[in-house]
């Protein structure tokens, strides 16, 4: 039943990454394809979709009654934080894929992957104590993550005088994302109760639709350009890898039972779903974040891929441990 259900959510992100194979493969997305949808992504669909799924997912009531869940998973996430950090200076990792790994370590594929496998294991009841990952990891990711790797490039080009003399002053893009702007604008009217008029809510969802099938294209295209034989298993991945699906899921068993002998032990569907949310794949996006923070794009396709088809084995046991 767990492999079935991990499979199943993997399957339409294995068919769309093929789907964008095959259209670059054919001829009919060219060279501009990629690089637009890679702006689309960032800068209009992901900031709607964050934005949208605040409001669908969350109300002032639960978002208050969730302080107790929030600090073991935010605990939960610095560790991962820390540990990644270390490793990447102990190993010696490469400029361009330093931000990555630590993305992979700490944050997660929530809603595509994390959310239905949620509802499959512990049902509809365990939702709200999903929702606190996902805050968790919403909050890490477009404040902490993707300043990570746009702060981590490949190459340090040198940039024009004029040019570097502007970027002395306030960034406003660089301080304030977009998709986080997105979730800022959603909680302060969730926090204000003030209502989004239907059509609005209805463009944006419509618009934020176009995160996930458009980022898996663009994987696929990477894929093609890259060569299939690109996807393997090098040490940089290895230990991205090591991080998603052991370190990461250890560091919330260690929060849990740190905050169990202090404060009391979490419920256990509570608990269980921490874990096995800190063990779901790398994000869908990682290699869109790699790509605007002219990272290693290749590195994060590989981490994306391997995870993902890596889940179908490693919930199950994470699960199966769970008892």
């Amino acid at each position: 039943m767990v492999i079935f259900s991990a499979l199943e959510s993997m399957l339409p992100i294995i068919f769309l990454i093929a789907l964008g194979y095959v259209l670059r493969k054919a001829g009919w997305l060219g060279d501009t394809f990629a690089p637009s949808a890679s702006r689309l992504i960032m800068n209009v669909a992901l900031p709607a979709s964050i934005f949208t799924s605040v409001l669908k997912n969350l109300t002032l009531k639960t978002l208050l009654s969730l302080d107790t869940g929030l600090v073991v998973c935010f605990a939960s996430v610095a560790l991962c934080y820390l540990v990644s950090a270390a490793l990447v200076v102990l190993l010696k990792v490469r400029p361009g894929r330093r931000g990555i790994m630590v993305n992979a370590f700490a944050n997660a594929n929530t809603i595509f992957i994390g959310l239905p496998l949620n509802i499959a294991l512990f049902g509809e009841g365990a939702i709200g104590f999903f929702l606190v990952y996902y805050i968790t990891n919403t909050i890490s990711t477009w404040a902490i993550g993707t300043f990570l790797i746009d702060a981590d490039p490949m190459v340090k080009a040198k940039e024009p005088k004029a040019s570097a003399q502007r970027k002395r002053g306030i960034d406003i893009k660089r301080l304030l994302p977009p998709p986080l702007l997105g979730f800022l604008v959603a909680l302060v009217l969730l926090l204000l109760q003030l209502p989004v008029p239907s059509f609005i809510t209805s463009t944006l969802t419509y618009t934020g639709n176009l995160v996930t099938p458009l980022s898996l294209i663009y994987i696929g295209i990477v894929l093609e350009e890259s060569g299939v034989s690109s996807v393997r298993v090098d040490r940089d991945t290895a230990v991205a890898l090591i991080g998603k699906f052991i370190i990461a899921p250890a560091s919330m068993v260690g929060v849990l039972a740190a905050y169990g002998a202090l404060f009391g032990a979490l419920p256990a569907t509570e608990a269980h779903t921490f874990i096995i949310q800190a063990a779901v794949p790398a994000l869908t996006v990682l290699p869109i974040l790699a790509n605007e923070g002219k990272g290693d794009v290749r590195f994060a396709t590989n981490v994306v891929v391997t995870s993902t088809l890596l889940c179908a084995v490693v919930v199950p046991i994470v699960y199966a441990l769970l008892g």
